[in-house]
């Protein structure tokens, strides 16, 4: 039984993503700053446009409160993106695409974002499946890049 419990908590971690929440989470070999840094240097090299970066952490202890490392990308191409939203505007809502990276309690770095897949089932997307798979390996591929060594 316990053998059963420990193979079950082993296998609990290797999978990267959580598809109940809508999100595909990824461990990062870096800290919050460097994956981030790879993150945006990635976008810039495959042409995608750089909307903001929000340094959560930083806004936090601008108000006197703390928080642990927190950073959010977000950034597009409009040559994925608006064909999406031809599909069903109100998935501009969720656009452009963001990446969370962030440190657990633990001082694991993270870097989460929205599974493609999941956005089309909220907006009740349809007939658009080469988008959202085309969309889903550009993330995957930037996420796994940024985060790998």
């Amino acid at each position: 039984m316990r053998k059963t419990l420990l193979f079950l908590f082993a296998l609990c971690l290797a999978v990267p993503a959580f598809a109940d929440t809508g999100m595909i989470t990824m461990r990062s070999s870096h800290d919050v700053p460097q994956t981030a840094a790879k993150l945006e240097k990635l976008i810039k090299e495959k042409g995608l446009t750089l909307f903001a970066v929000v340094n959560h952490q930083t806004n936090a202890e601008k108000v006197g409160l703390s928080l642990r490392p927190t950073t959010l990308v977000i950034f597009g191409n409009p040559k994925l993106g608006t064909p999406l939203m031809q599909c069903k505007q109100t998935v501009a809502l969720d656009l452009p695409q963001k990446a969370l990276i962030w440190e657990d309690a633990k001082g694991r770095t993270w870097l989460s974002y929205n599974d493609p897949h999941y956005l089309a089932r909220r907006h009740e997307i349809t007939g658009c499946r080469a988008v959202i798979k085309k969309i889903g390996g550009a993330l995957k591929g930037l996420a796994t890049a940024a985060t790998q060594n």
